[in-house]
């Protein structure tokens, strides 16, 4: 059996192109997540790695579309490693190669994940100061705009109380999976 070249892609929800990823690699398969990085159960990524055998090479156009923090980063590449397979990273430009310990690249890997996971912190804190001081000056913070306005939203709720399919309802309405079953319980 020949080594084959797995392209895993995640994209968020709200961002569903997929072409700026692996574009012109020559891969064997693709499996393809459209979910927030926060989202744990990426049924395409468990796909891609029960396929995966030892010699392949899982490719991924960067760190962040593999995992959200350093831990469950090293952990995967840790895993692939161990079974055999590489894991290459196109946008950082490292690999990790099966049998292979480069110390290089391991430190190197450890603090972009690092800085990744710190700049995020960052992002959180400005957050949560913006949403304080709003409510000091007395503004109410409302939170993100509503993805359907009234009208929608009843439409949305007739159609799931008919039985209609949950996901092919959420497509139809531009909406994850999630936000229709918010939608469907508030009364």
């Amino acid at each position: 059996m020949t080594s084959q070249k797995i392209g895993y892609i995640r994209v968020s929800s709200l961002a569903p192109s997929t072409e700026r990823q692996l574009e012109g690699i020559g891969l064997d398969k693709v499996f393809t997540d459209r979910a927030s990085a926060k989202v744990t159960n990426r049924p395409q990524l468990q796909a891609a790695l029960h396929h995966i055998r030892a010699g392949d090479t899982l490719v991924v156009h960067s760190m962040d579309r593999l995992a959200r923090n350093v831990e469950g980063m090293l952990r995967l590449v840790r895993e692939m490693n161990d079974r055999g397979v590489s894991v290459d990273f196109i946008k950082e430009n490292m690999s990790f190669t099966a049998g292979s310990e480069d110390p290089r690249s391991t430190l190197m890997f450890t603090m972009l994940r690092a800085f990744a996971q710190f700049e995020r912190s960052l992002i959180r804190e400005r957050q949560r100061e913006g949403i304080a001081l709003a409510k000091a000056k007395g503004t109410v913070y409302k939170g993100r705009k509503p993805a359907l306005n009234a009208e929608r939203t009843a439409q949305l709720r007739k159609q799931a109380a008919t039985g209609a399919n949950r996901s092919k309802l959420a497509k139809e309405f531009g909406i994850s999976r999630e936000t229709l079953y918010q939608y469907i319980r508030i009364n």
